[in-house]
């Protein structure tokens, strides 16, 4: 691994100041918060395993909400809010994970499936919300390579799952449930040109934003029938945005506007993008406090809304690579500390 001020360069940026005597850009200024909970640990110890985490929201019952998260070394754990495991299902290689609430159909959760590196899948679950549990459907192929990211986008044509390869391959991937066991079938295919994970779709202008890790947030046309060619929105600048680019999420608000969330990882910290322009809009960090500071982020996820007194205006939650003397776990962070955070600054 590079040194944390060389993984927030661009690649050209080090060939050109030929690495002697370059000095390392300054970071944004960046405000703290601190985590208002967190999950048990992942079984695996002694490794980096926990990974990422999808929401589920109880509109009912916020406070029973759930969230599902990866042990990428064992399978899929179910959290309740207080942080207690309910389920694990040892599925083993499971990287990346999300959600989508189909309404009487069901909540779909999907998983990027690498226990094959060279036959990526997609693992496919119905959340049982009210017994917190996980029952399989089955699996669809997502490609040829390493399985990675994973998000999903619900329009008016169907359901759809982009499966990131490790490579930069991209396979857009409709998925059908109308059967006895889940069908995907390739509608299209992007590319980057280096290590890619983190993803995610907004269903309101159905634009894709894809994680390149040492250089930057693309976005791609998510239609099933768009043009391929990606734009370069949020680059690897070692201001707003530090290599190595990692979990991306989104913070919807009315039609059009929210904000675009990456793990920016090289120094710890997670860039805010306004949206629809993608202009920089801040950056915090979760510093220590009753539960830890949180470091080395992968995976990450936000879910607008009520959770009950603690995240009343919304949840967000950041995988904990330094999770010491445990294994690495899941932080949970209060929507309402960071905006607060910021307006302060």
């Amino acid at each position: 691994m590079r040194a944390a001020w060389l993984r927030g360069l661009p690649v050209a940026a080090l060939i050109a100041g030929g690495m002697a005597g370059a000095t390392p850009p300054t970071p944004a200024p960046t405000v703290s918060v601190t985590a208002r909970g967190e999950t048990a640990p992942v079984g695996t110890a002694a490794a980096d395993a926990a990974d990422d985490p999808a929401i589920w929201r109880n509109r009912r019952d916020p406070a029973a909400s759930l969230i599902v998260g990866t042990d990428k070394k064992a399978g899929l754990h179910v959290y309740g809010l207080d942080g207690r495991s309910r389920h694990f299902l040892p599925d083993g290689r499971l990287n990346n994970v999300d959600l989508v609430d189909l309404g009487r159909a069901g909540v779909i959760v999907v998983a990027s499936d690498r226990n094959d590196e060279a036959a990526a899948r997609l693992r496919l679950y119905r959340l049982d919300t009210g017994a917190a549990r996980l029952i399989p459907l089955g699996t669809v192929p997502g490609g040829a390579g390493e399985a990675y990211g994973v998000c999903l986008m619900r329009d008016r044509t169907g359901l759809y799952a982009f499966s990131v390869l490790k490579h930069g391959a991209i396979h857009q991937v409709r998925i059908s449930l109308s059967g006895t066991a889940p069908e995907g079938t390739i509608v299209r295919s992007l590319a980057l040109q280096t290590q890619t994970e983190g993803c995610v779709a907004d269903p309101r202008s159905r634009t894709l934003f894809v994680g390149e890790e040492d250089r930057g947030i693309w976005a791609f046309d998510a239609r099933a029938d768009g043009a391929v060619q990606g734009r370069l929105v949020a680059p690897v600048d070692g201001v707003q945005l530090v290599a190595d680019v990692e979990g991306l999420a989104l913070a919807p608000r009315g039609r059009r506007g929210g904000w675009l969330i990456a793990s920016s990882q090289g120094d710890n910290g997670y860039a805010l993008y306004r949206l629809p322009d993608l202009s920089p809009a801040g950056r915090f960090r979760i510093n220590a406090g009753a539960l830890g500071a949180v470091e080395e982020t992968d995976g990450i996820a936000f879910a607008a809304g009520g959770f009950g007194k603690t995240f009343g205006t919304g949840l967000f939650v950041a995988q904990d690579g330094h999770n010491g003397p445990a294994a690495q776990n899941f932080k949970l962070v209060a929507w309402r500390d960071v905006m607060r955070a910021l307006a302060a600054k």
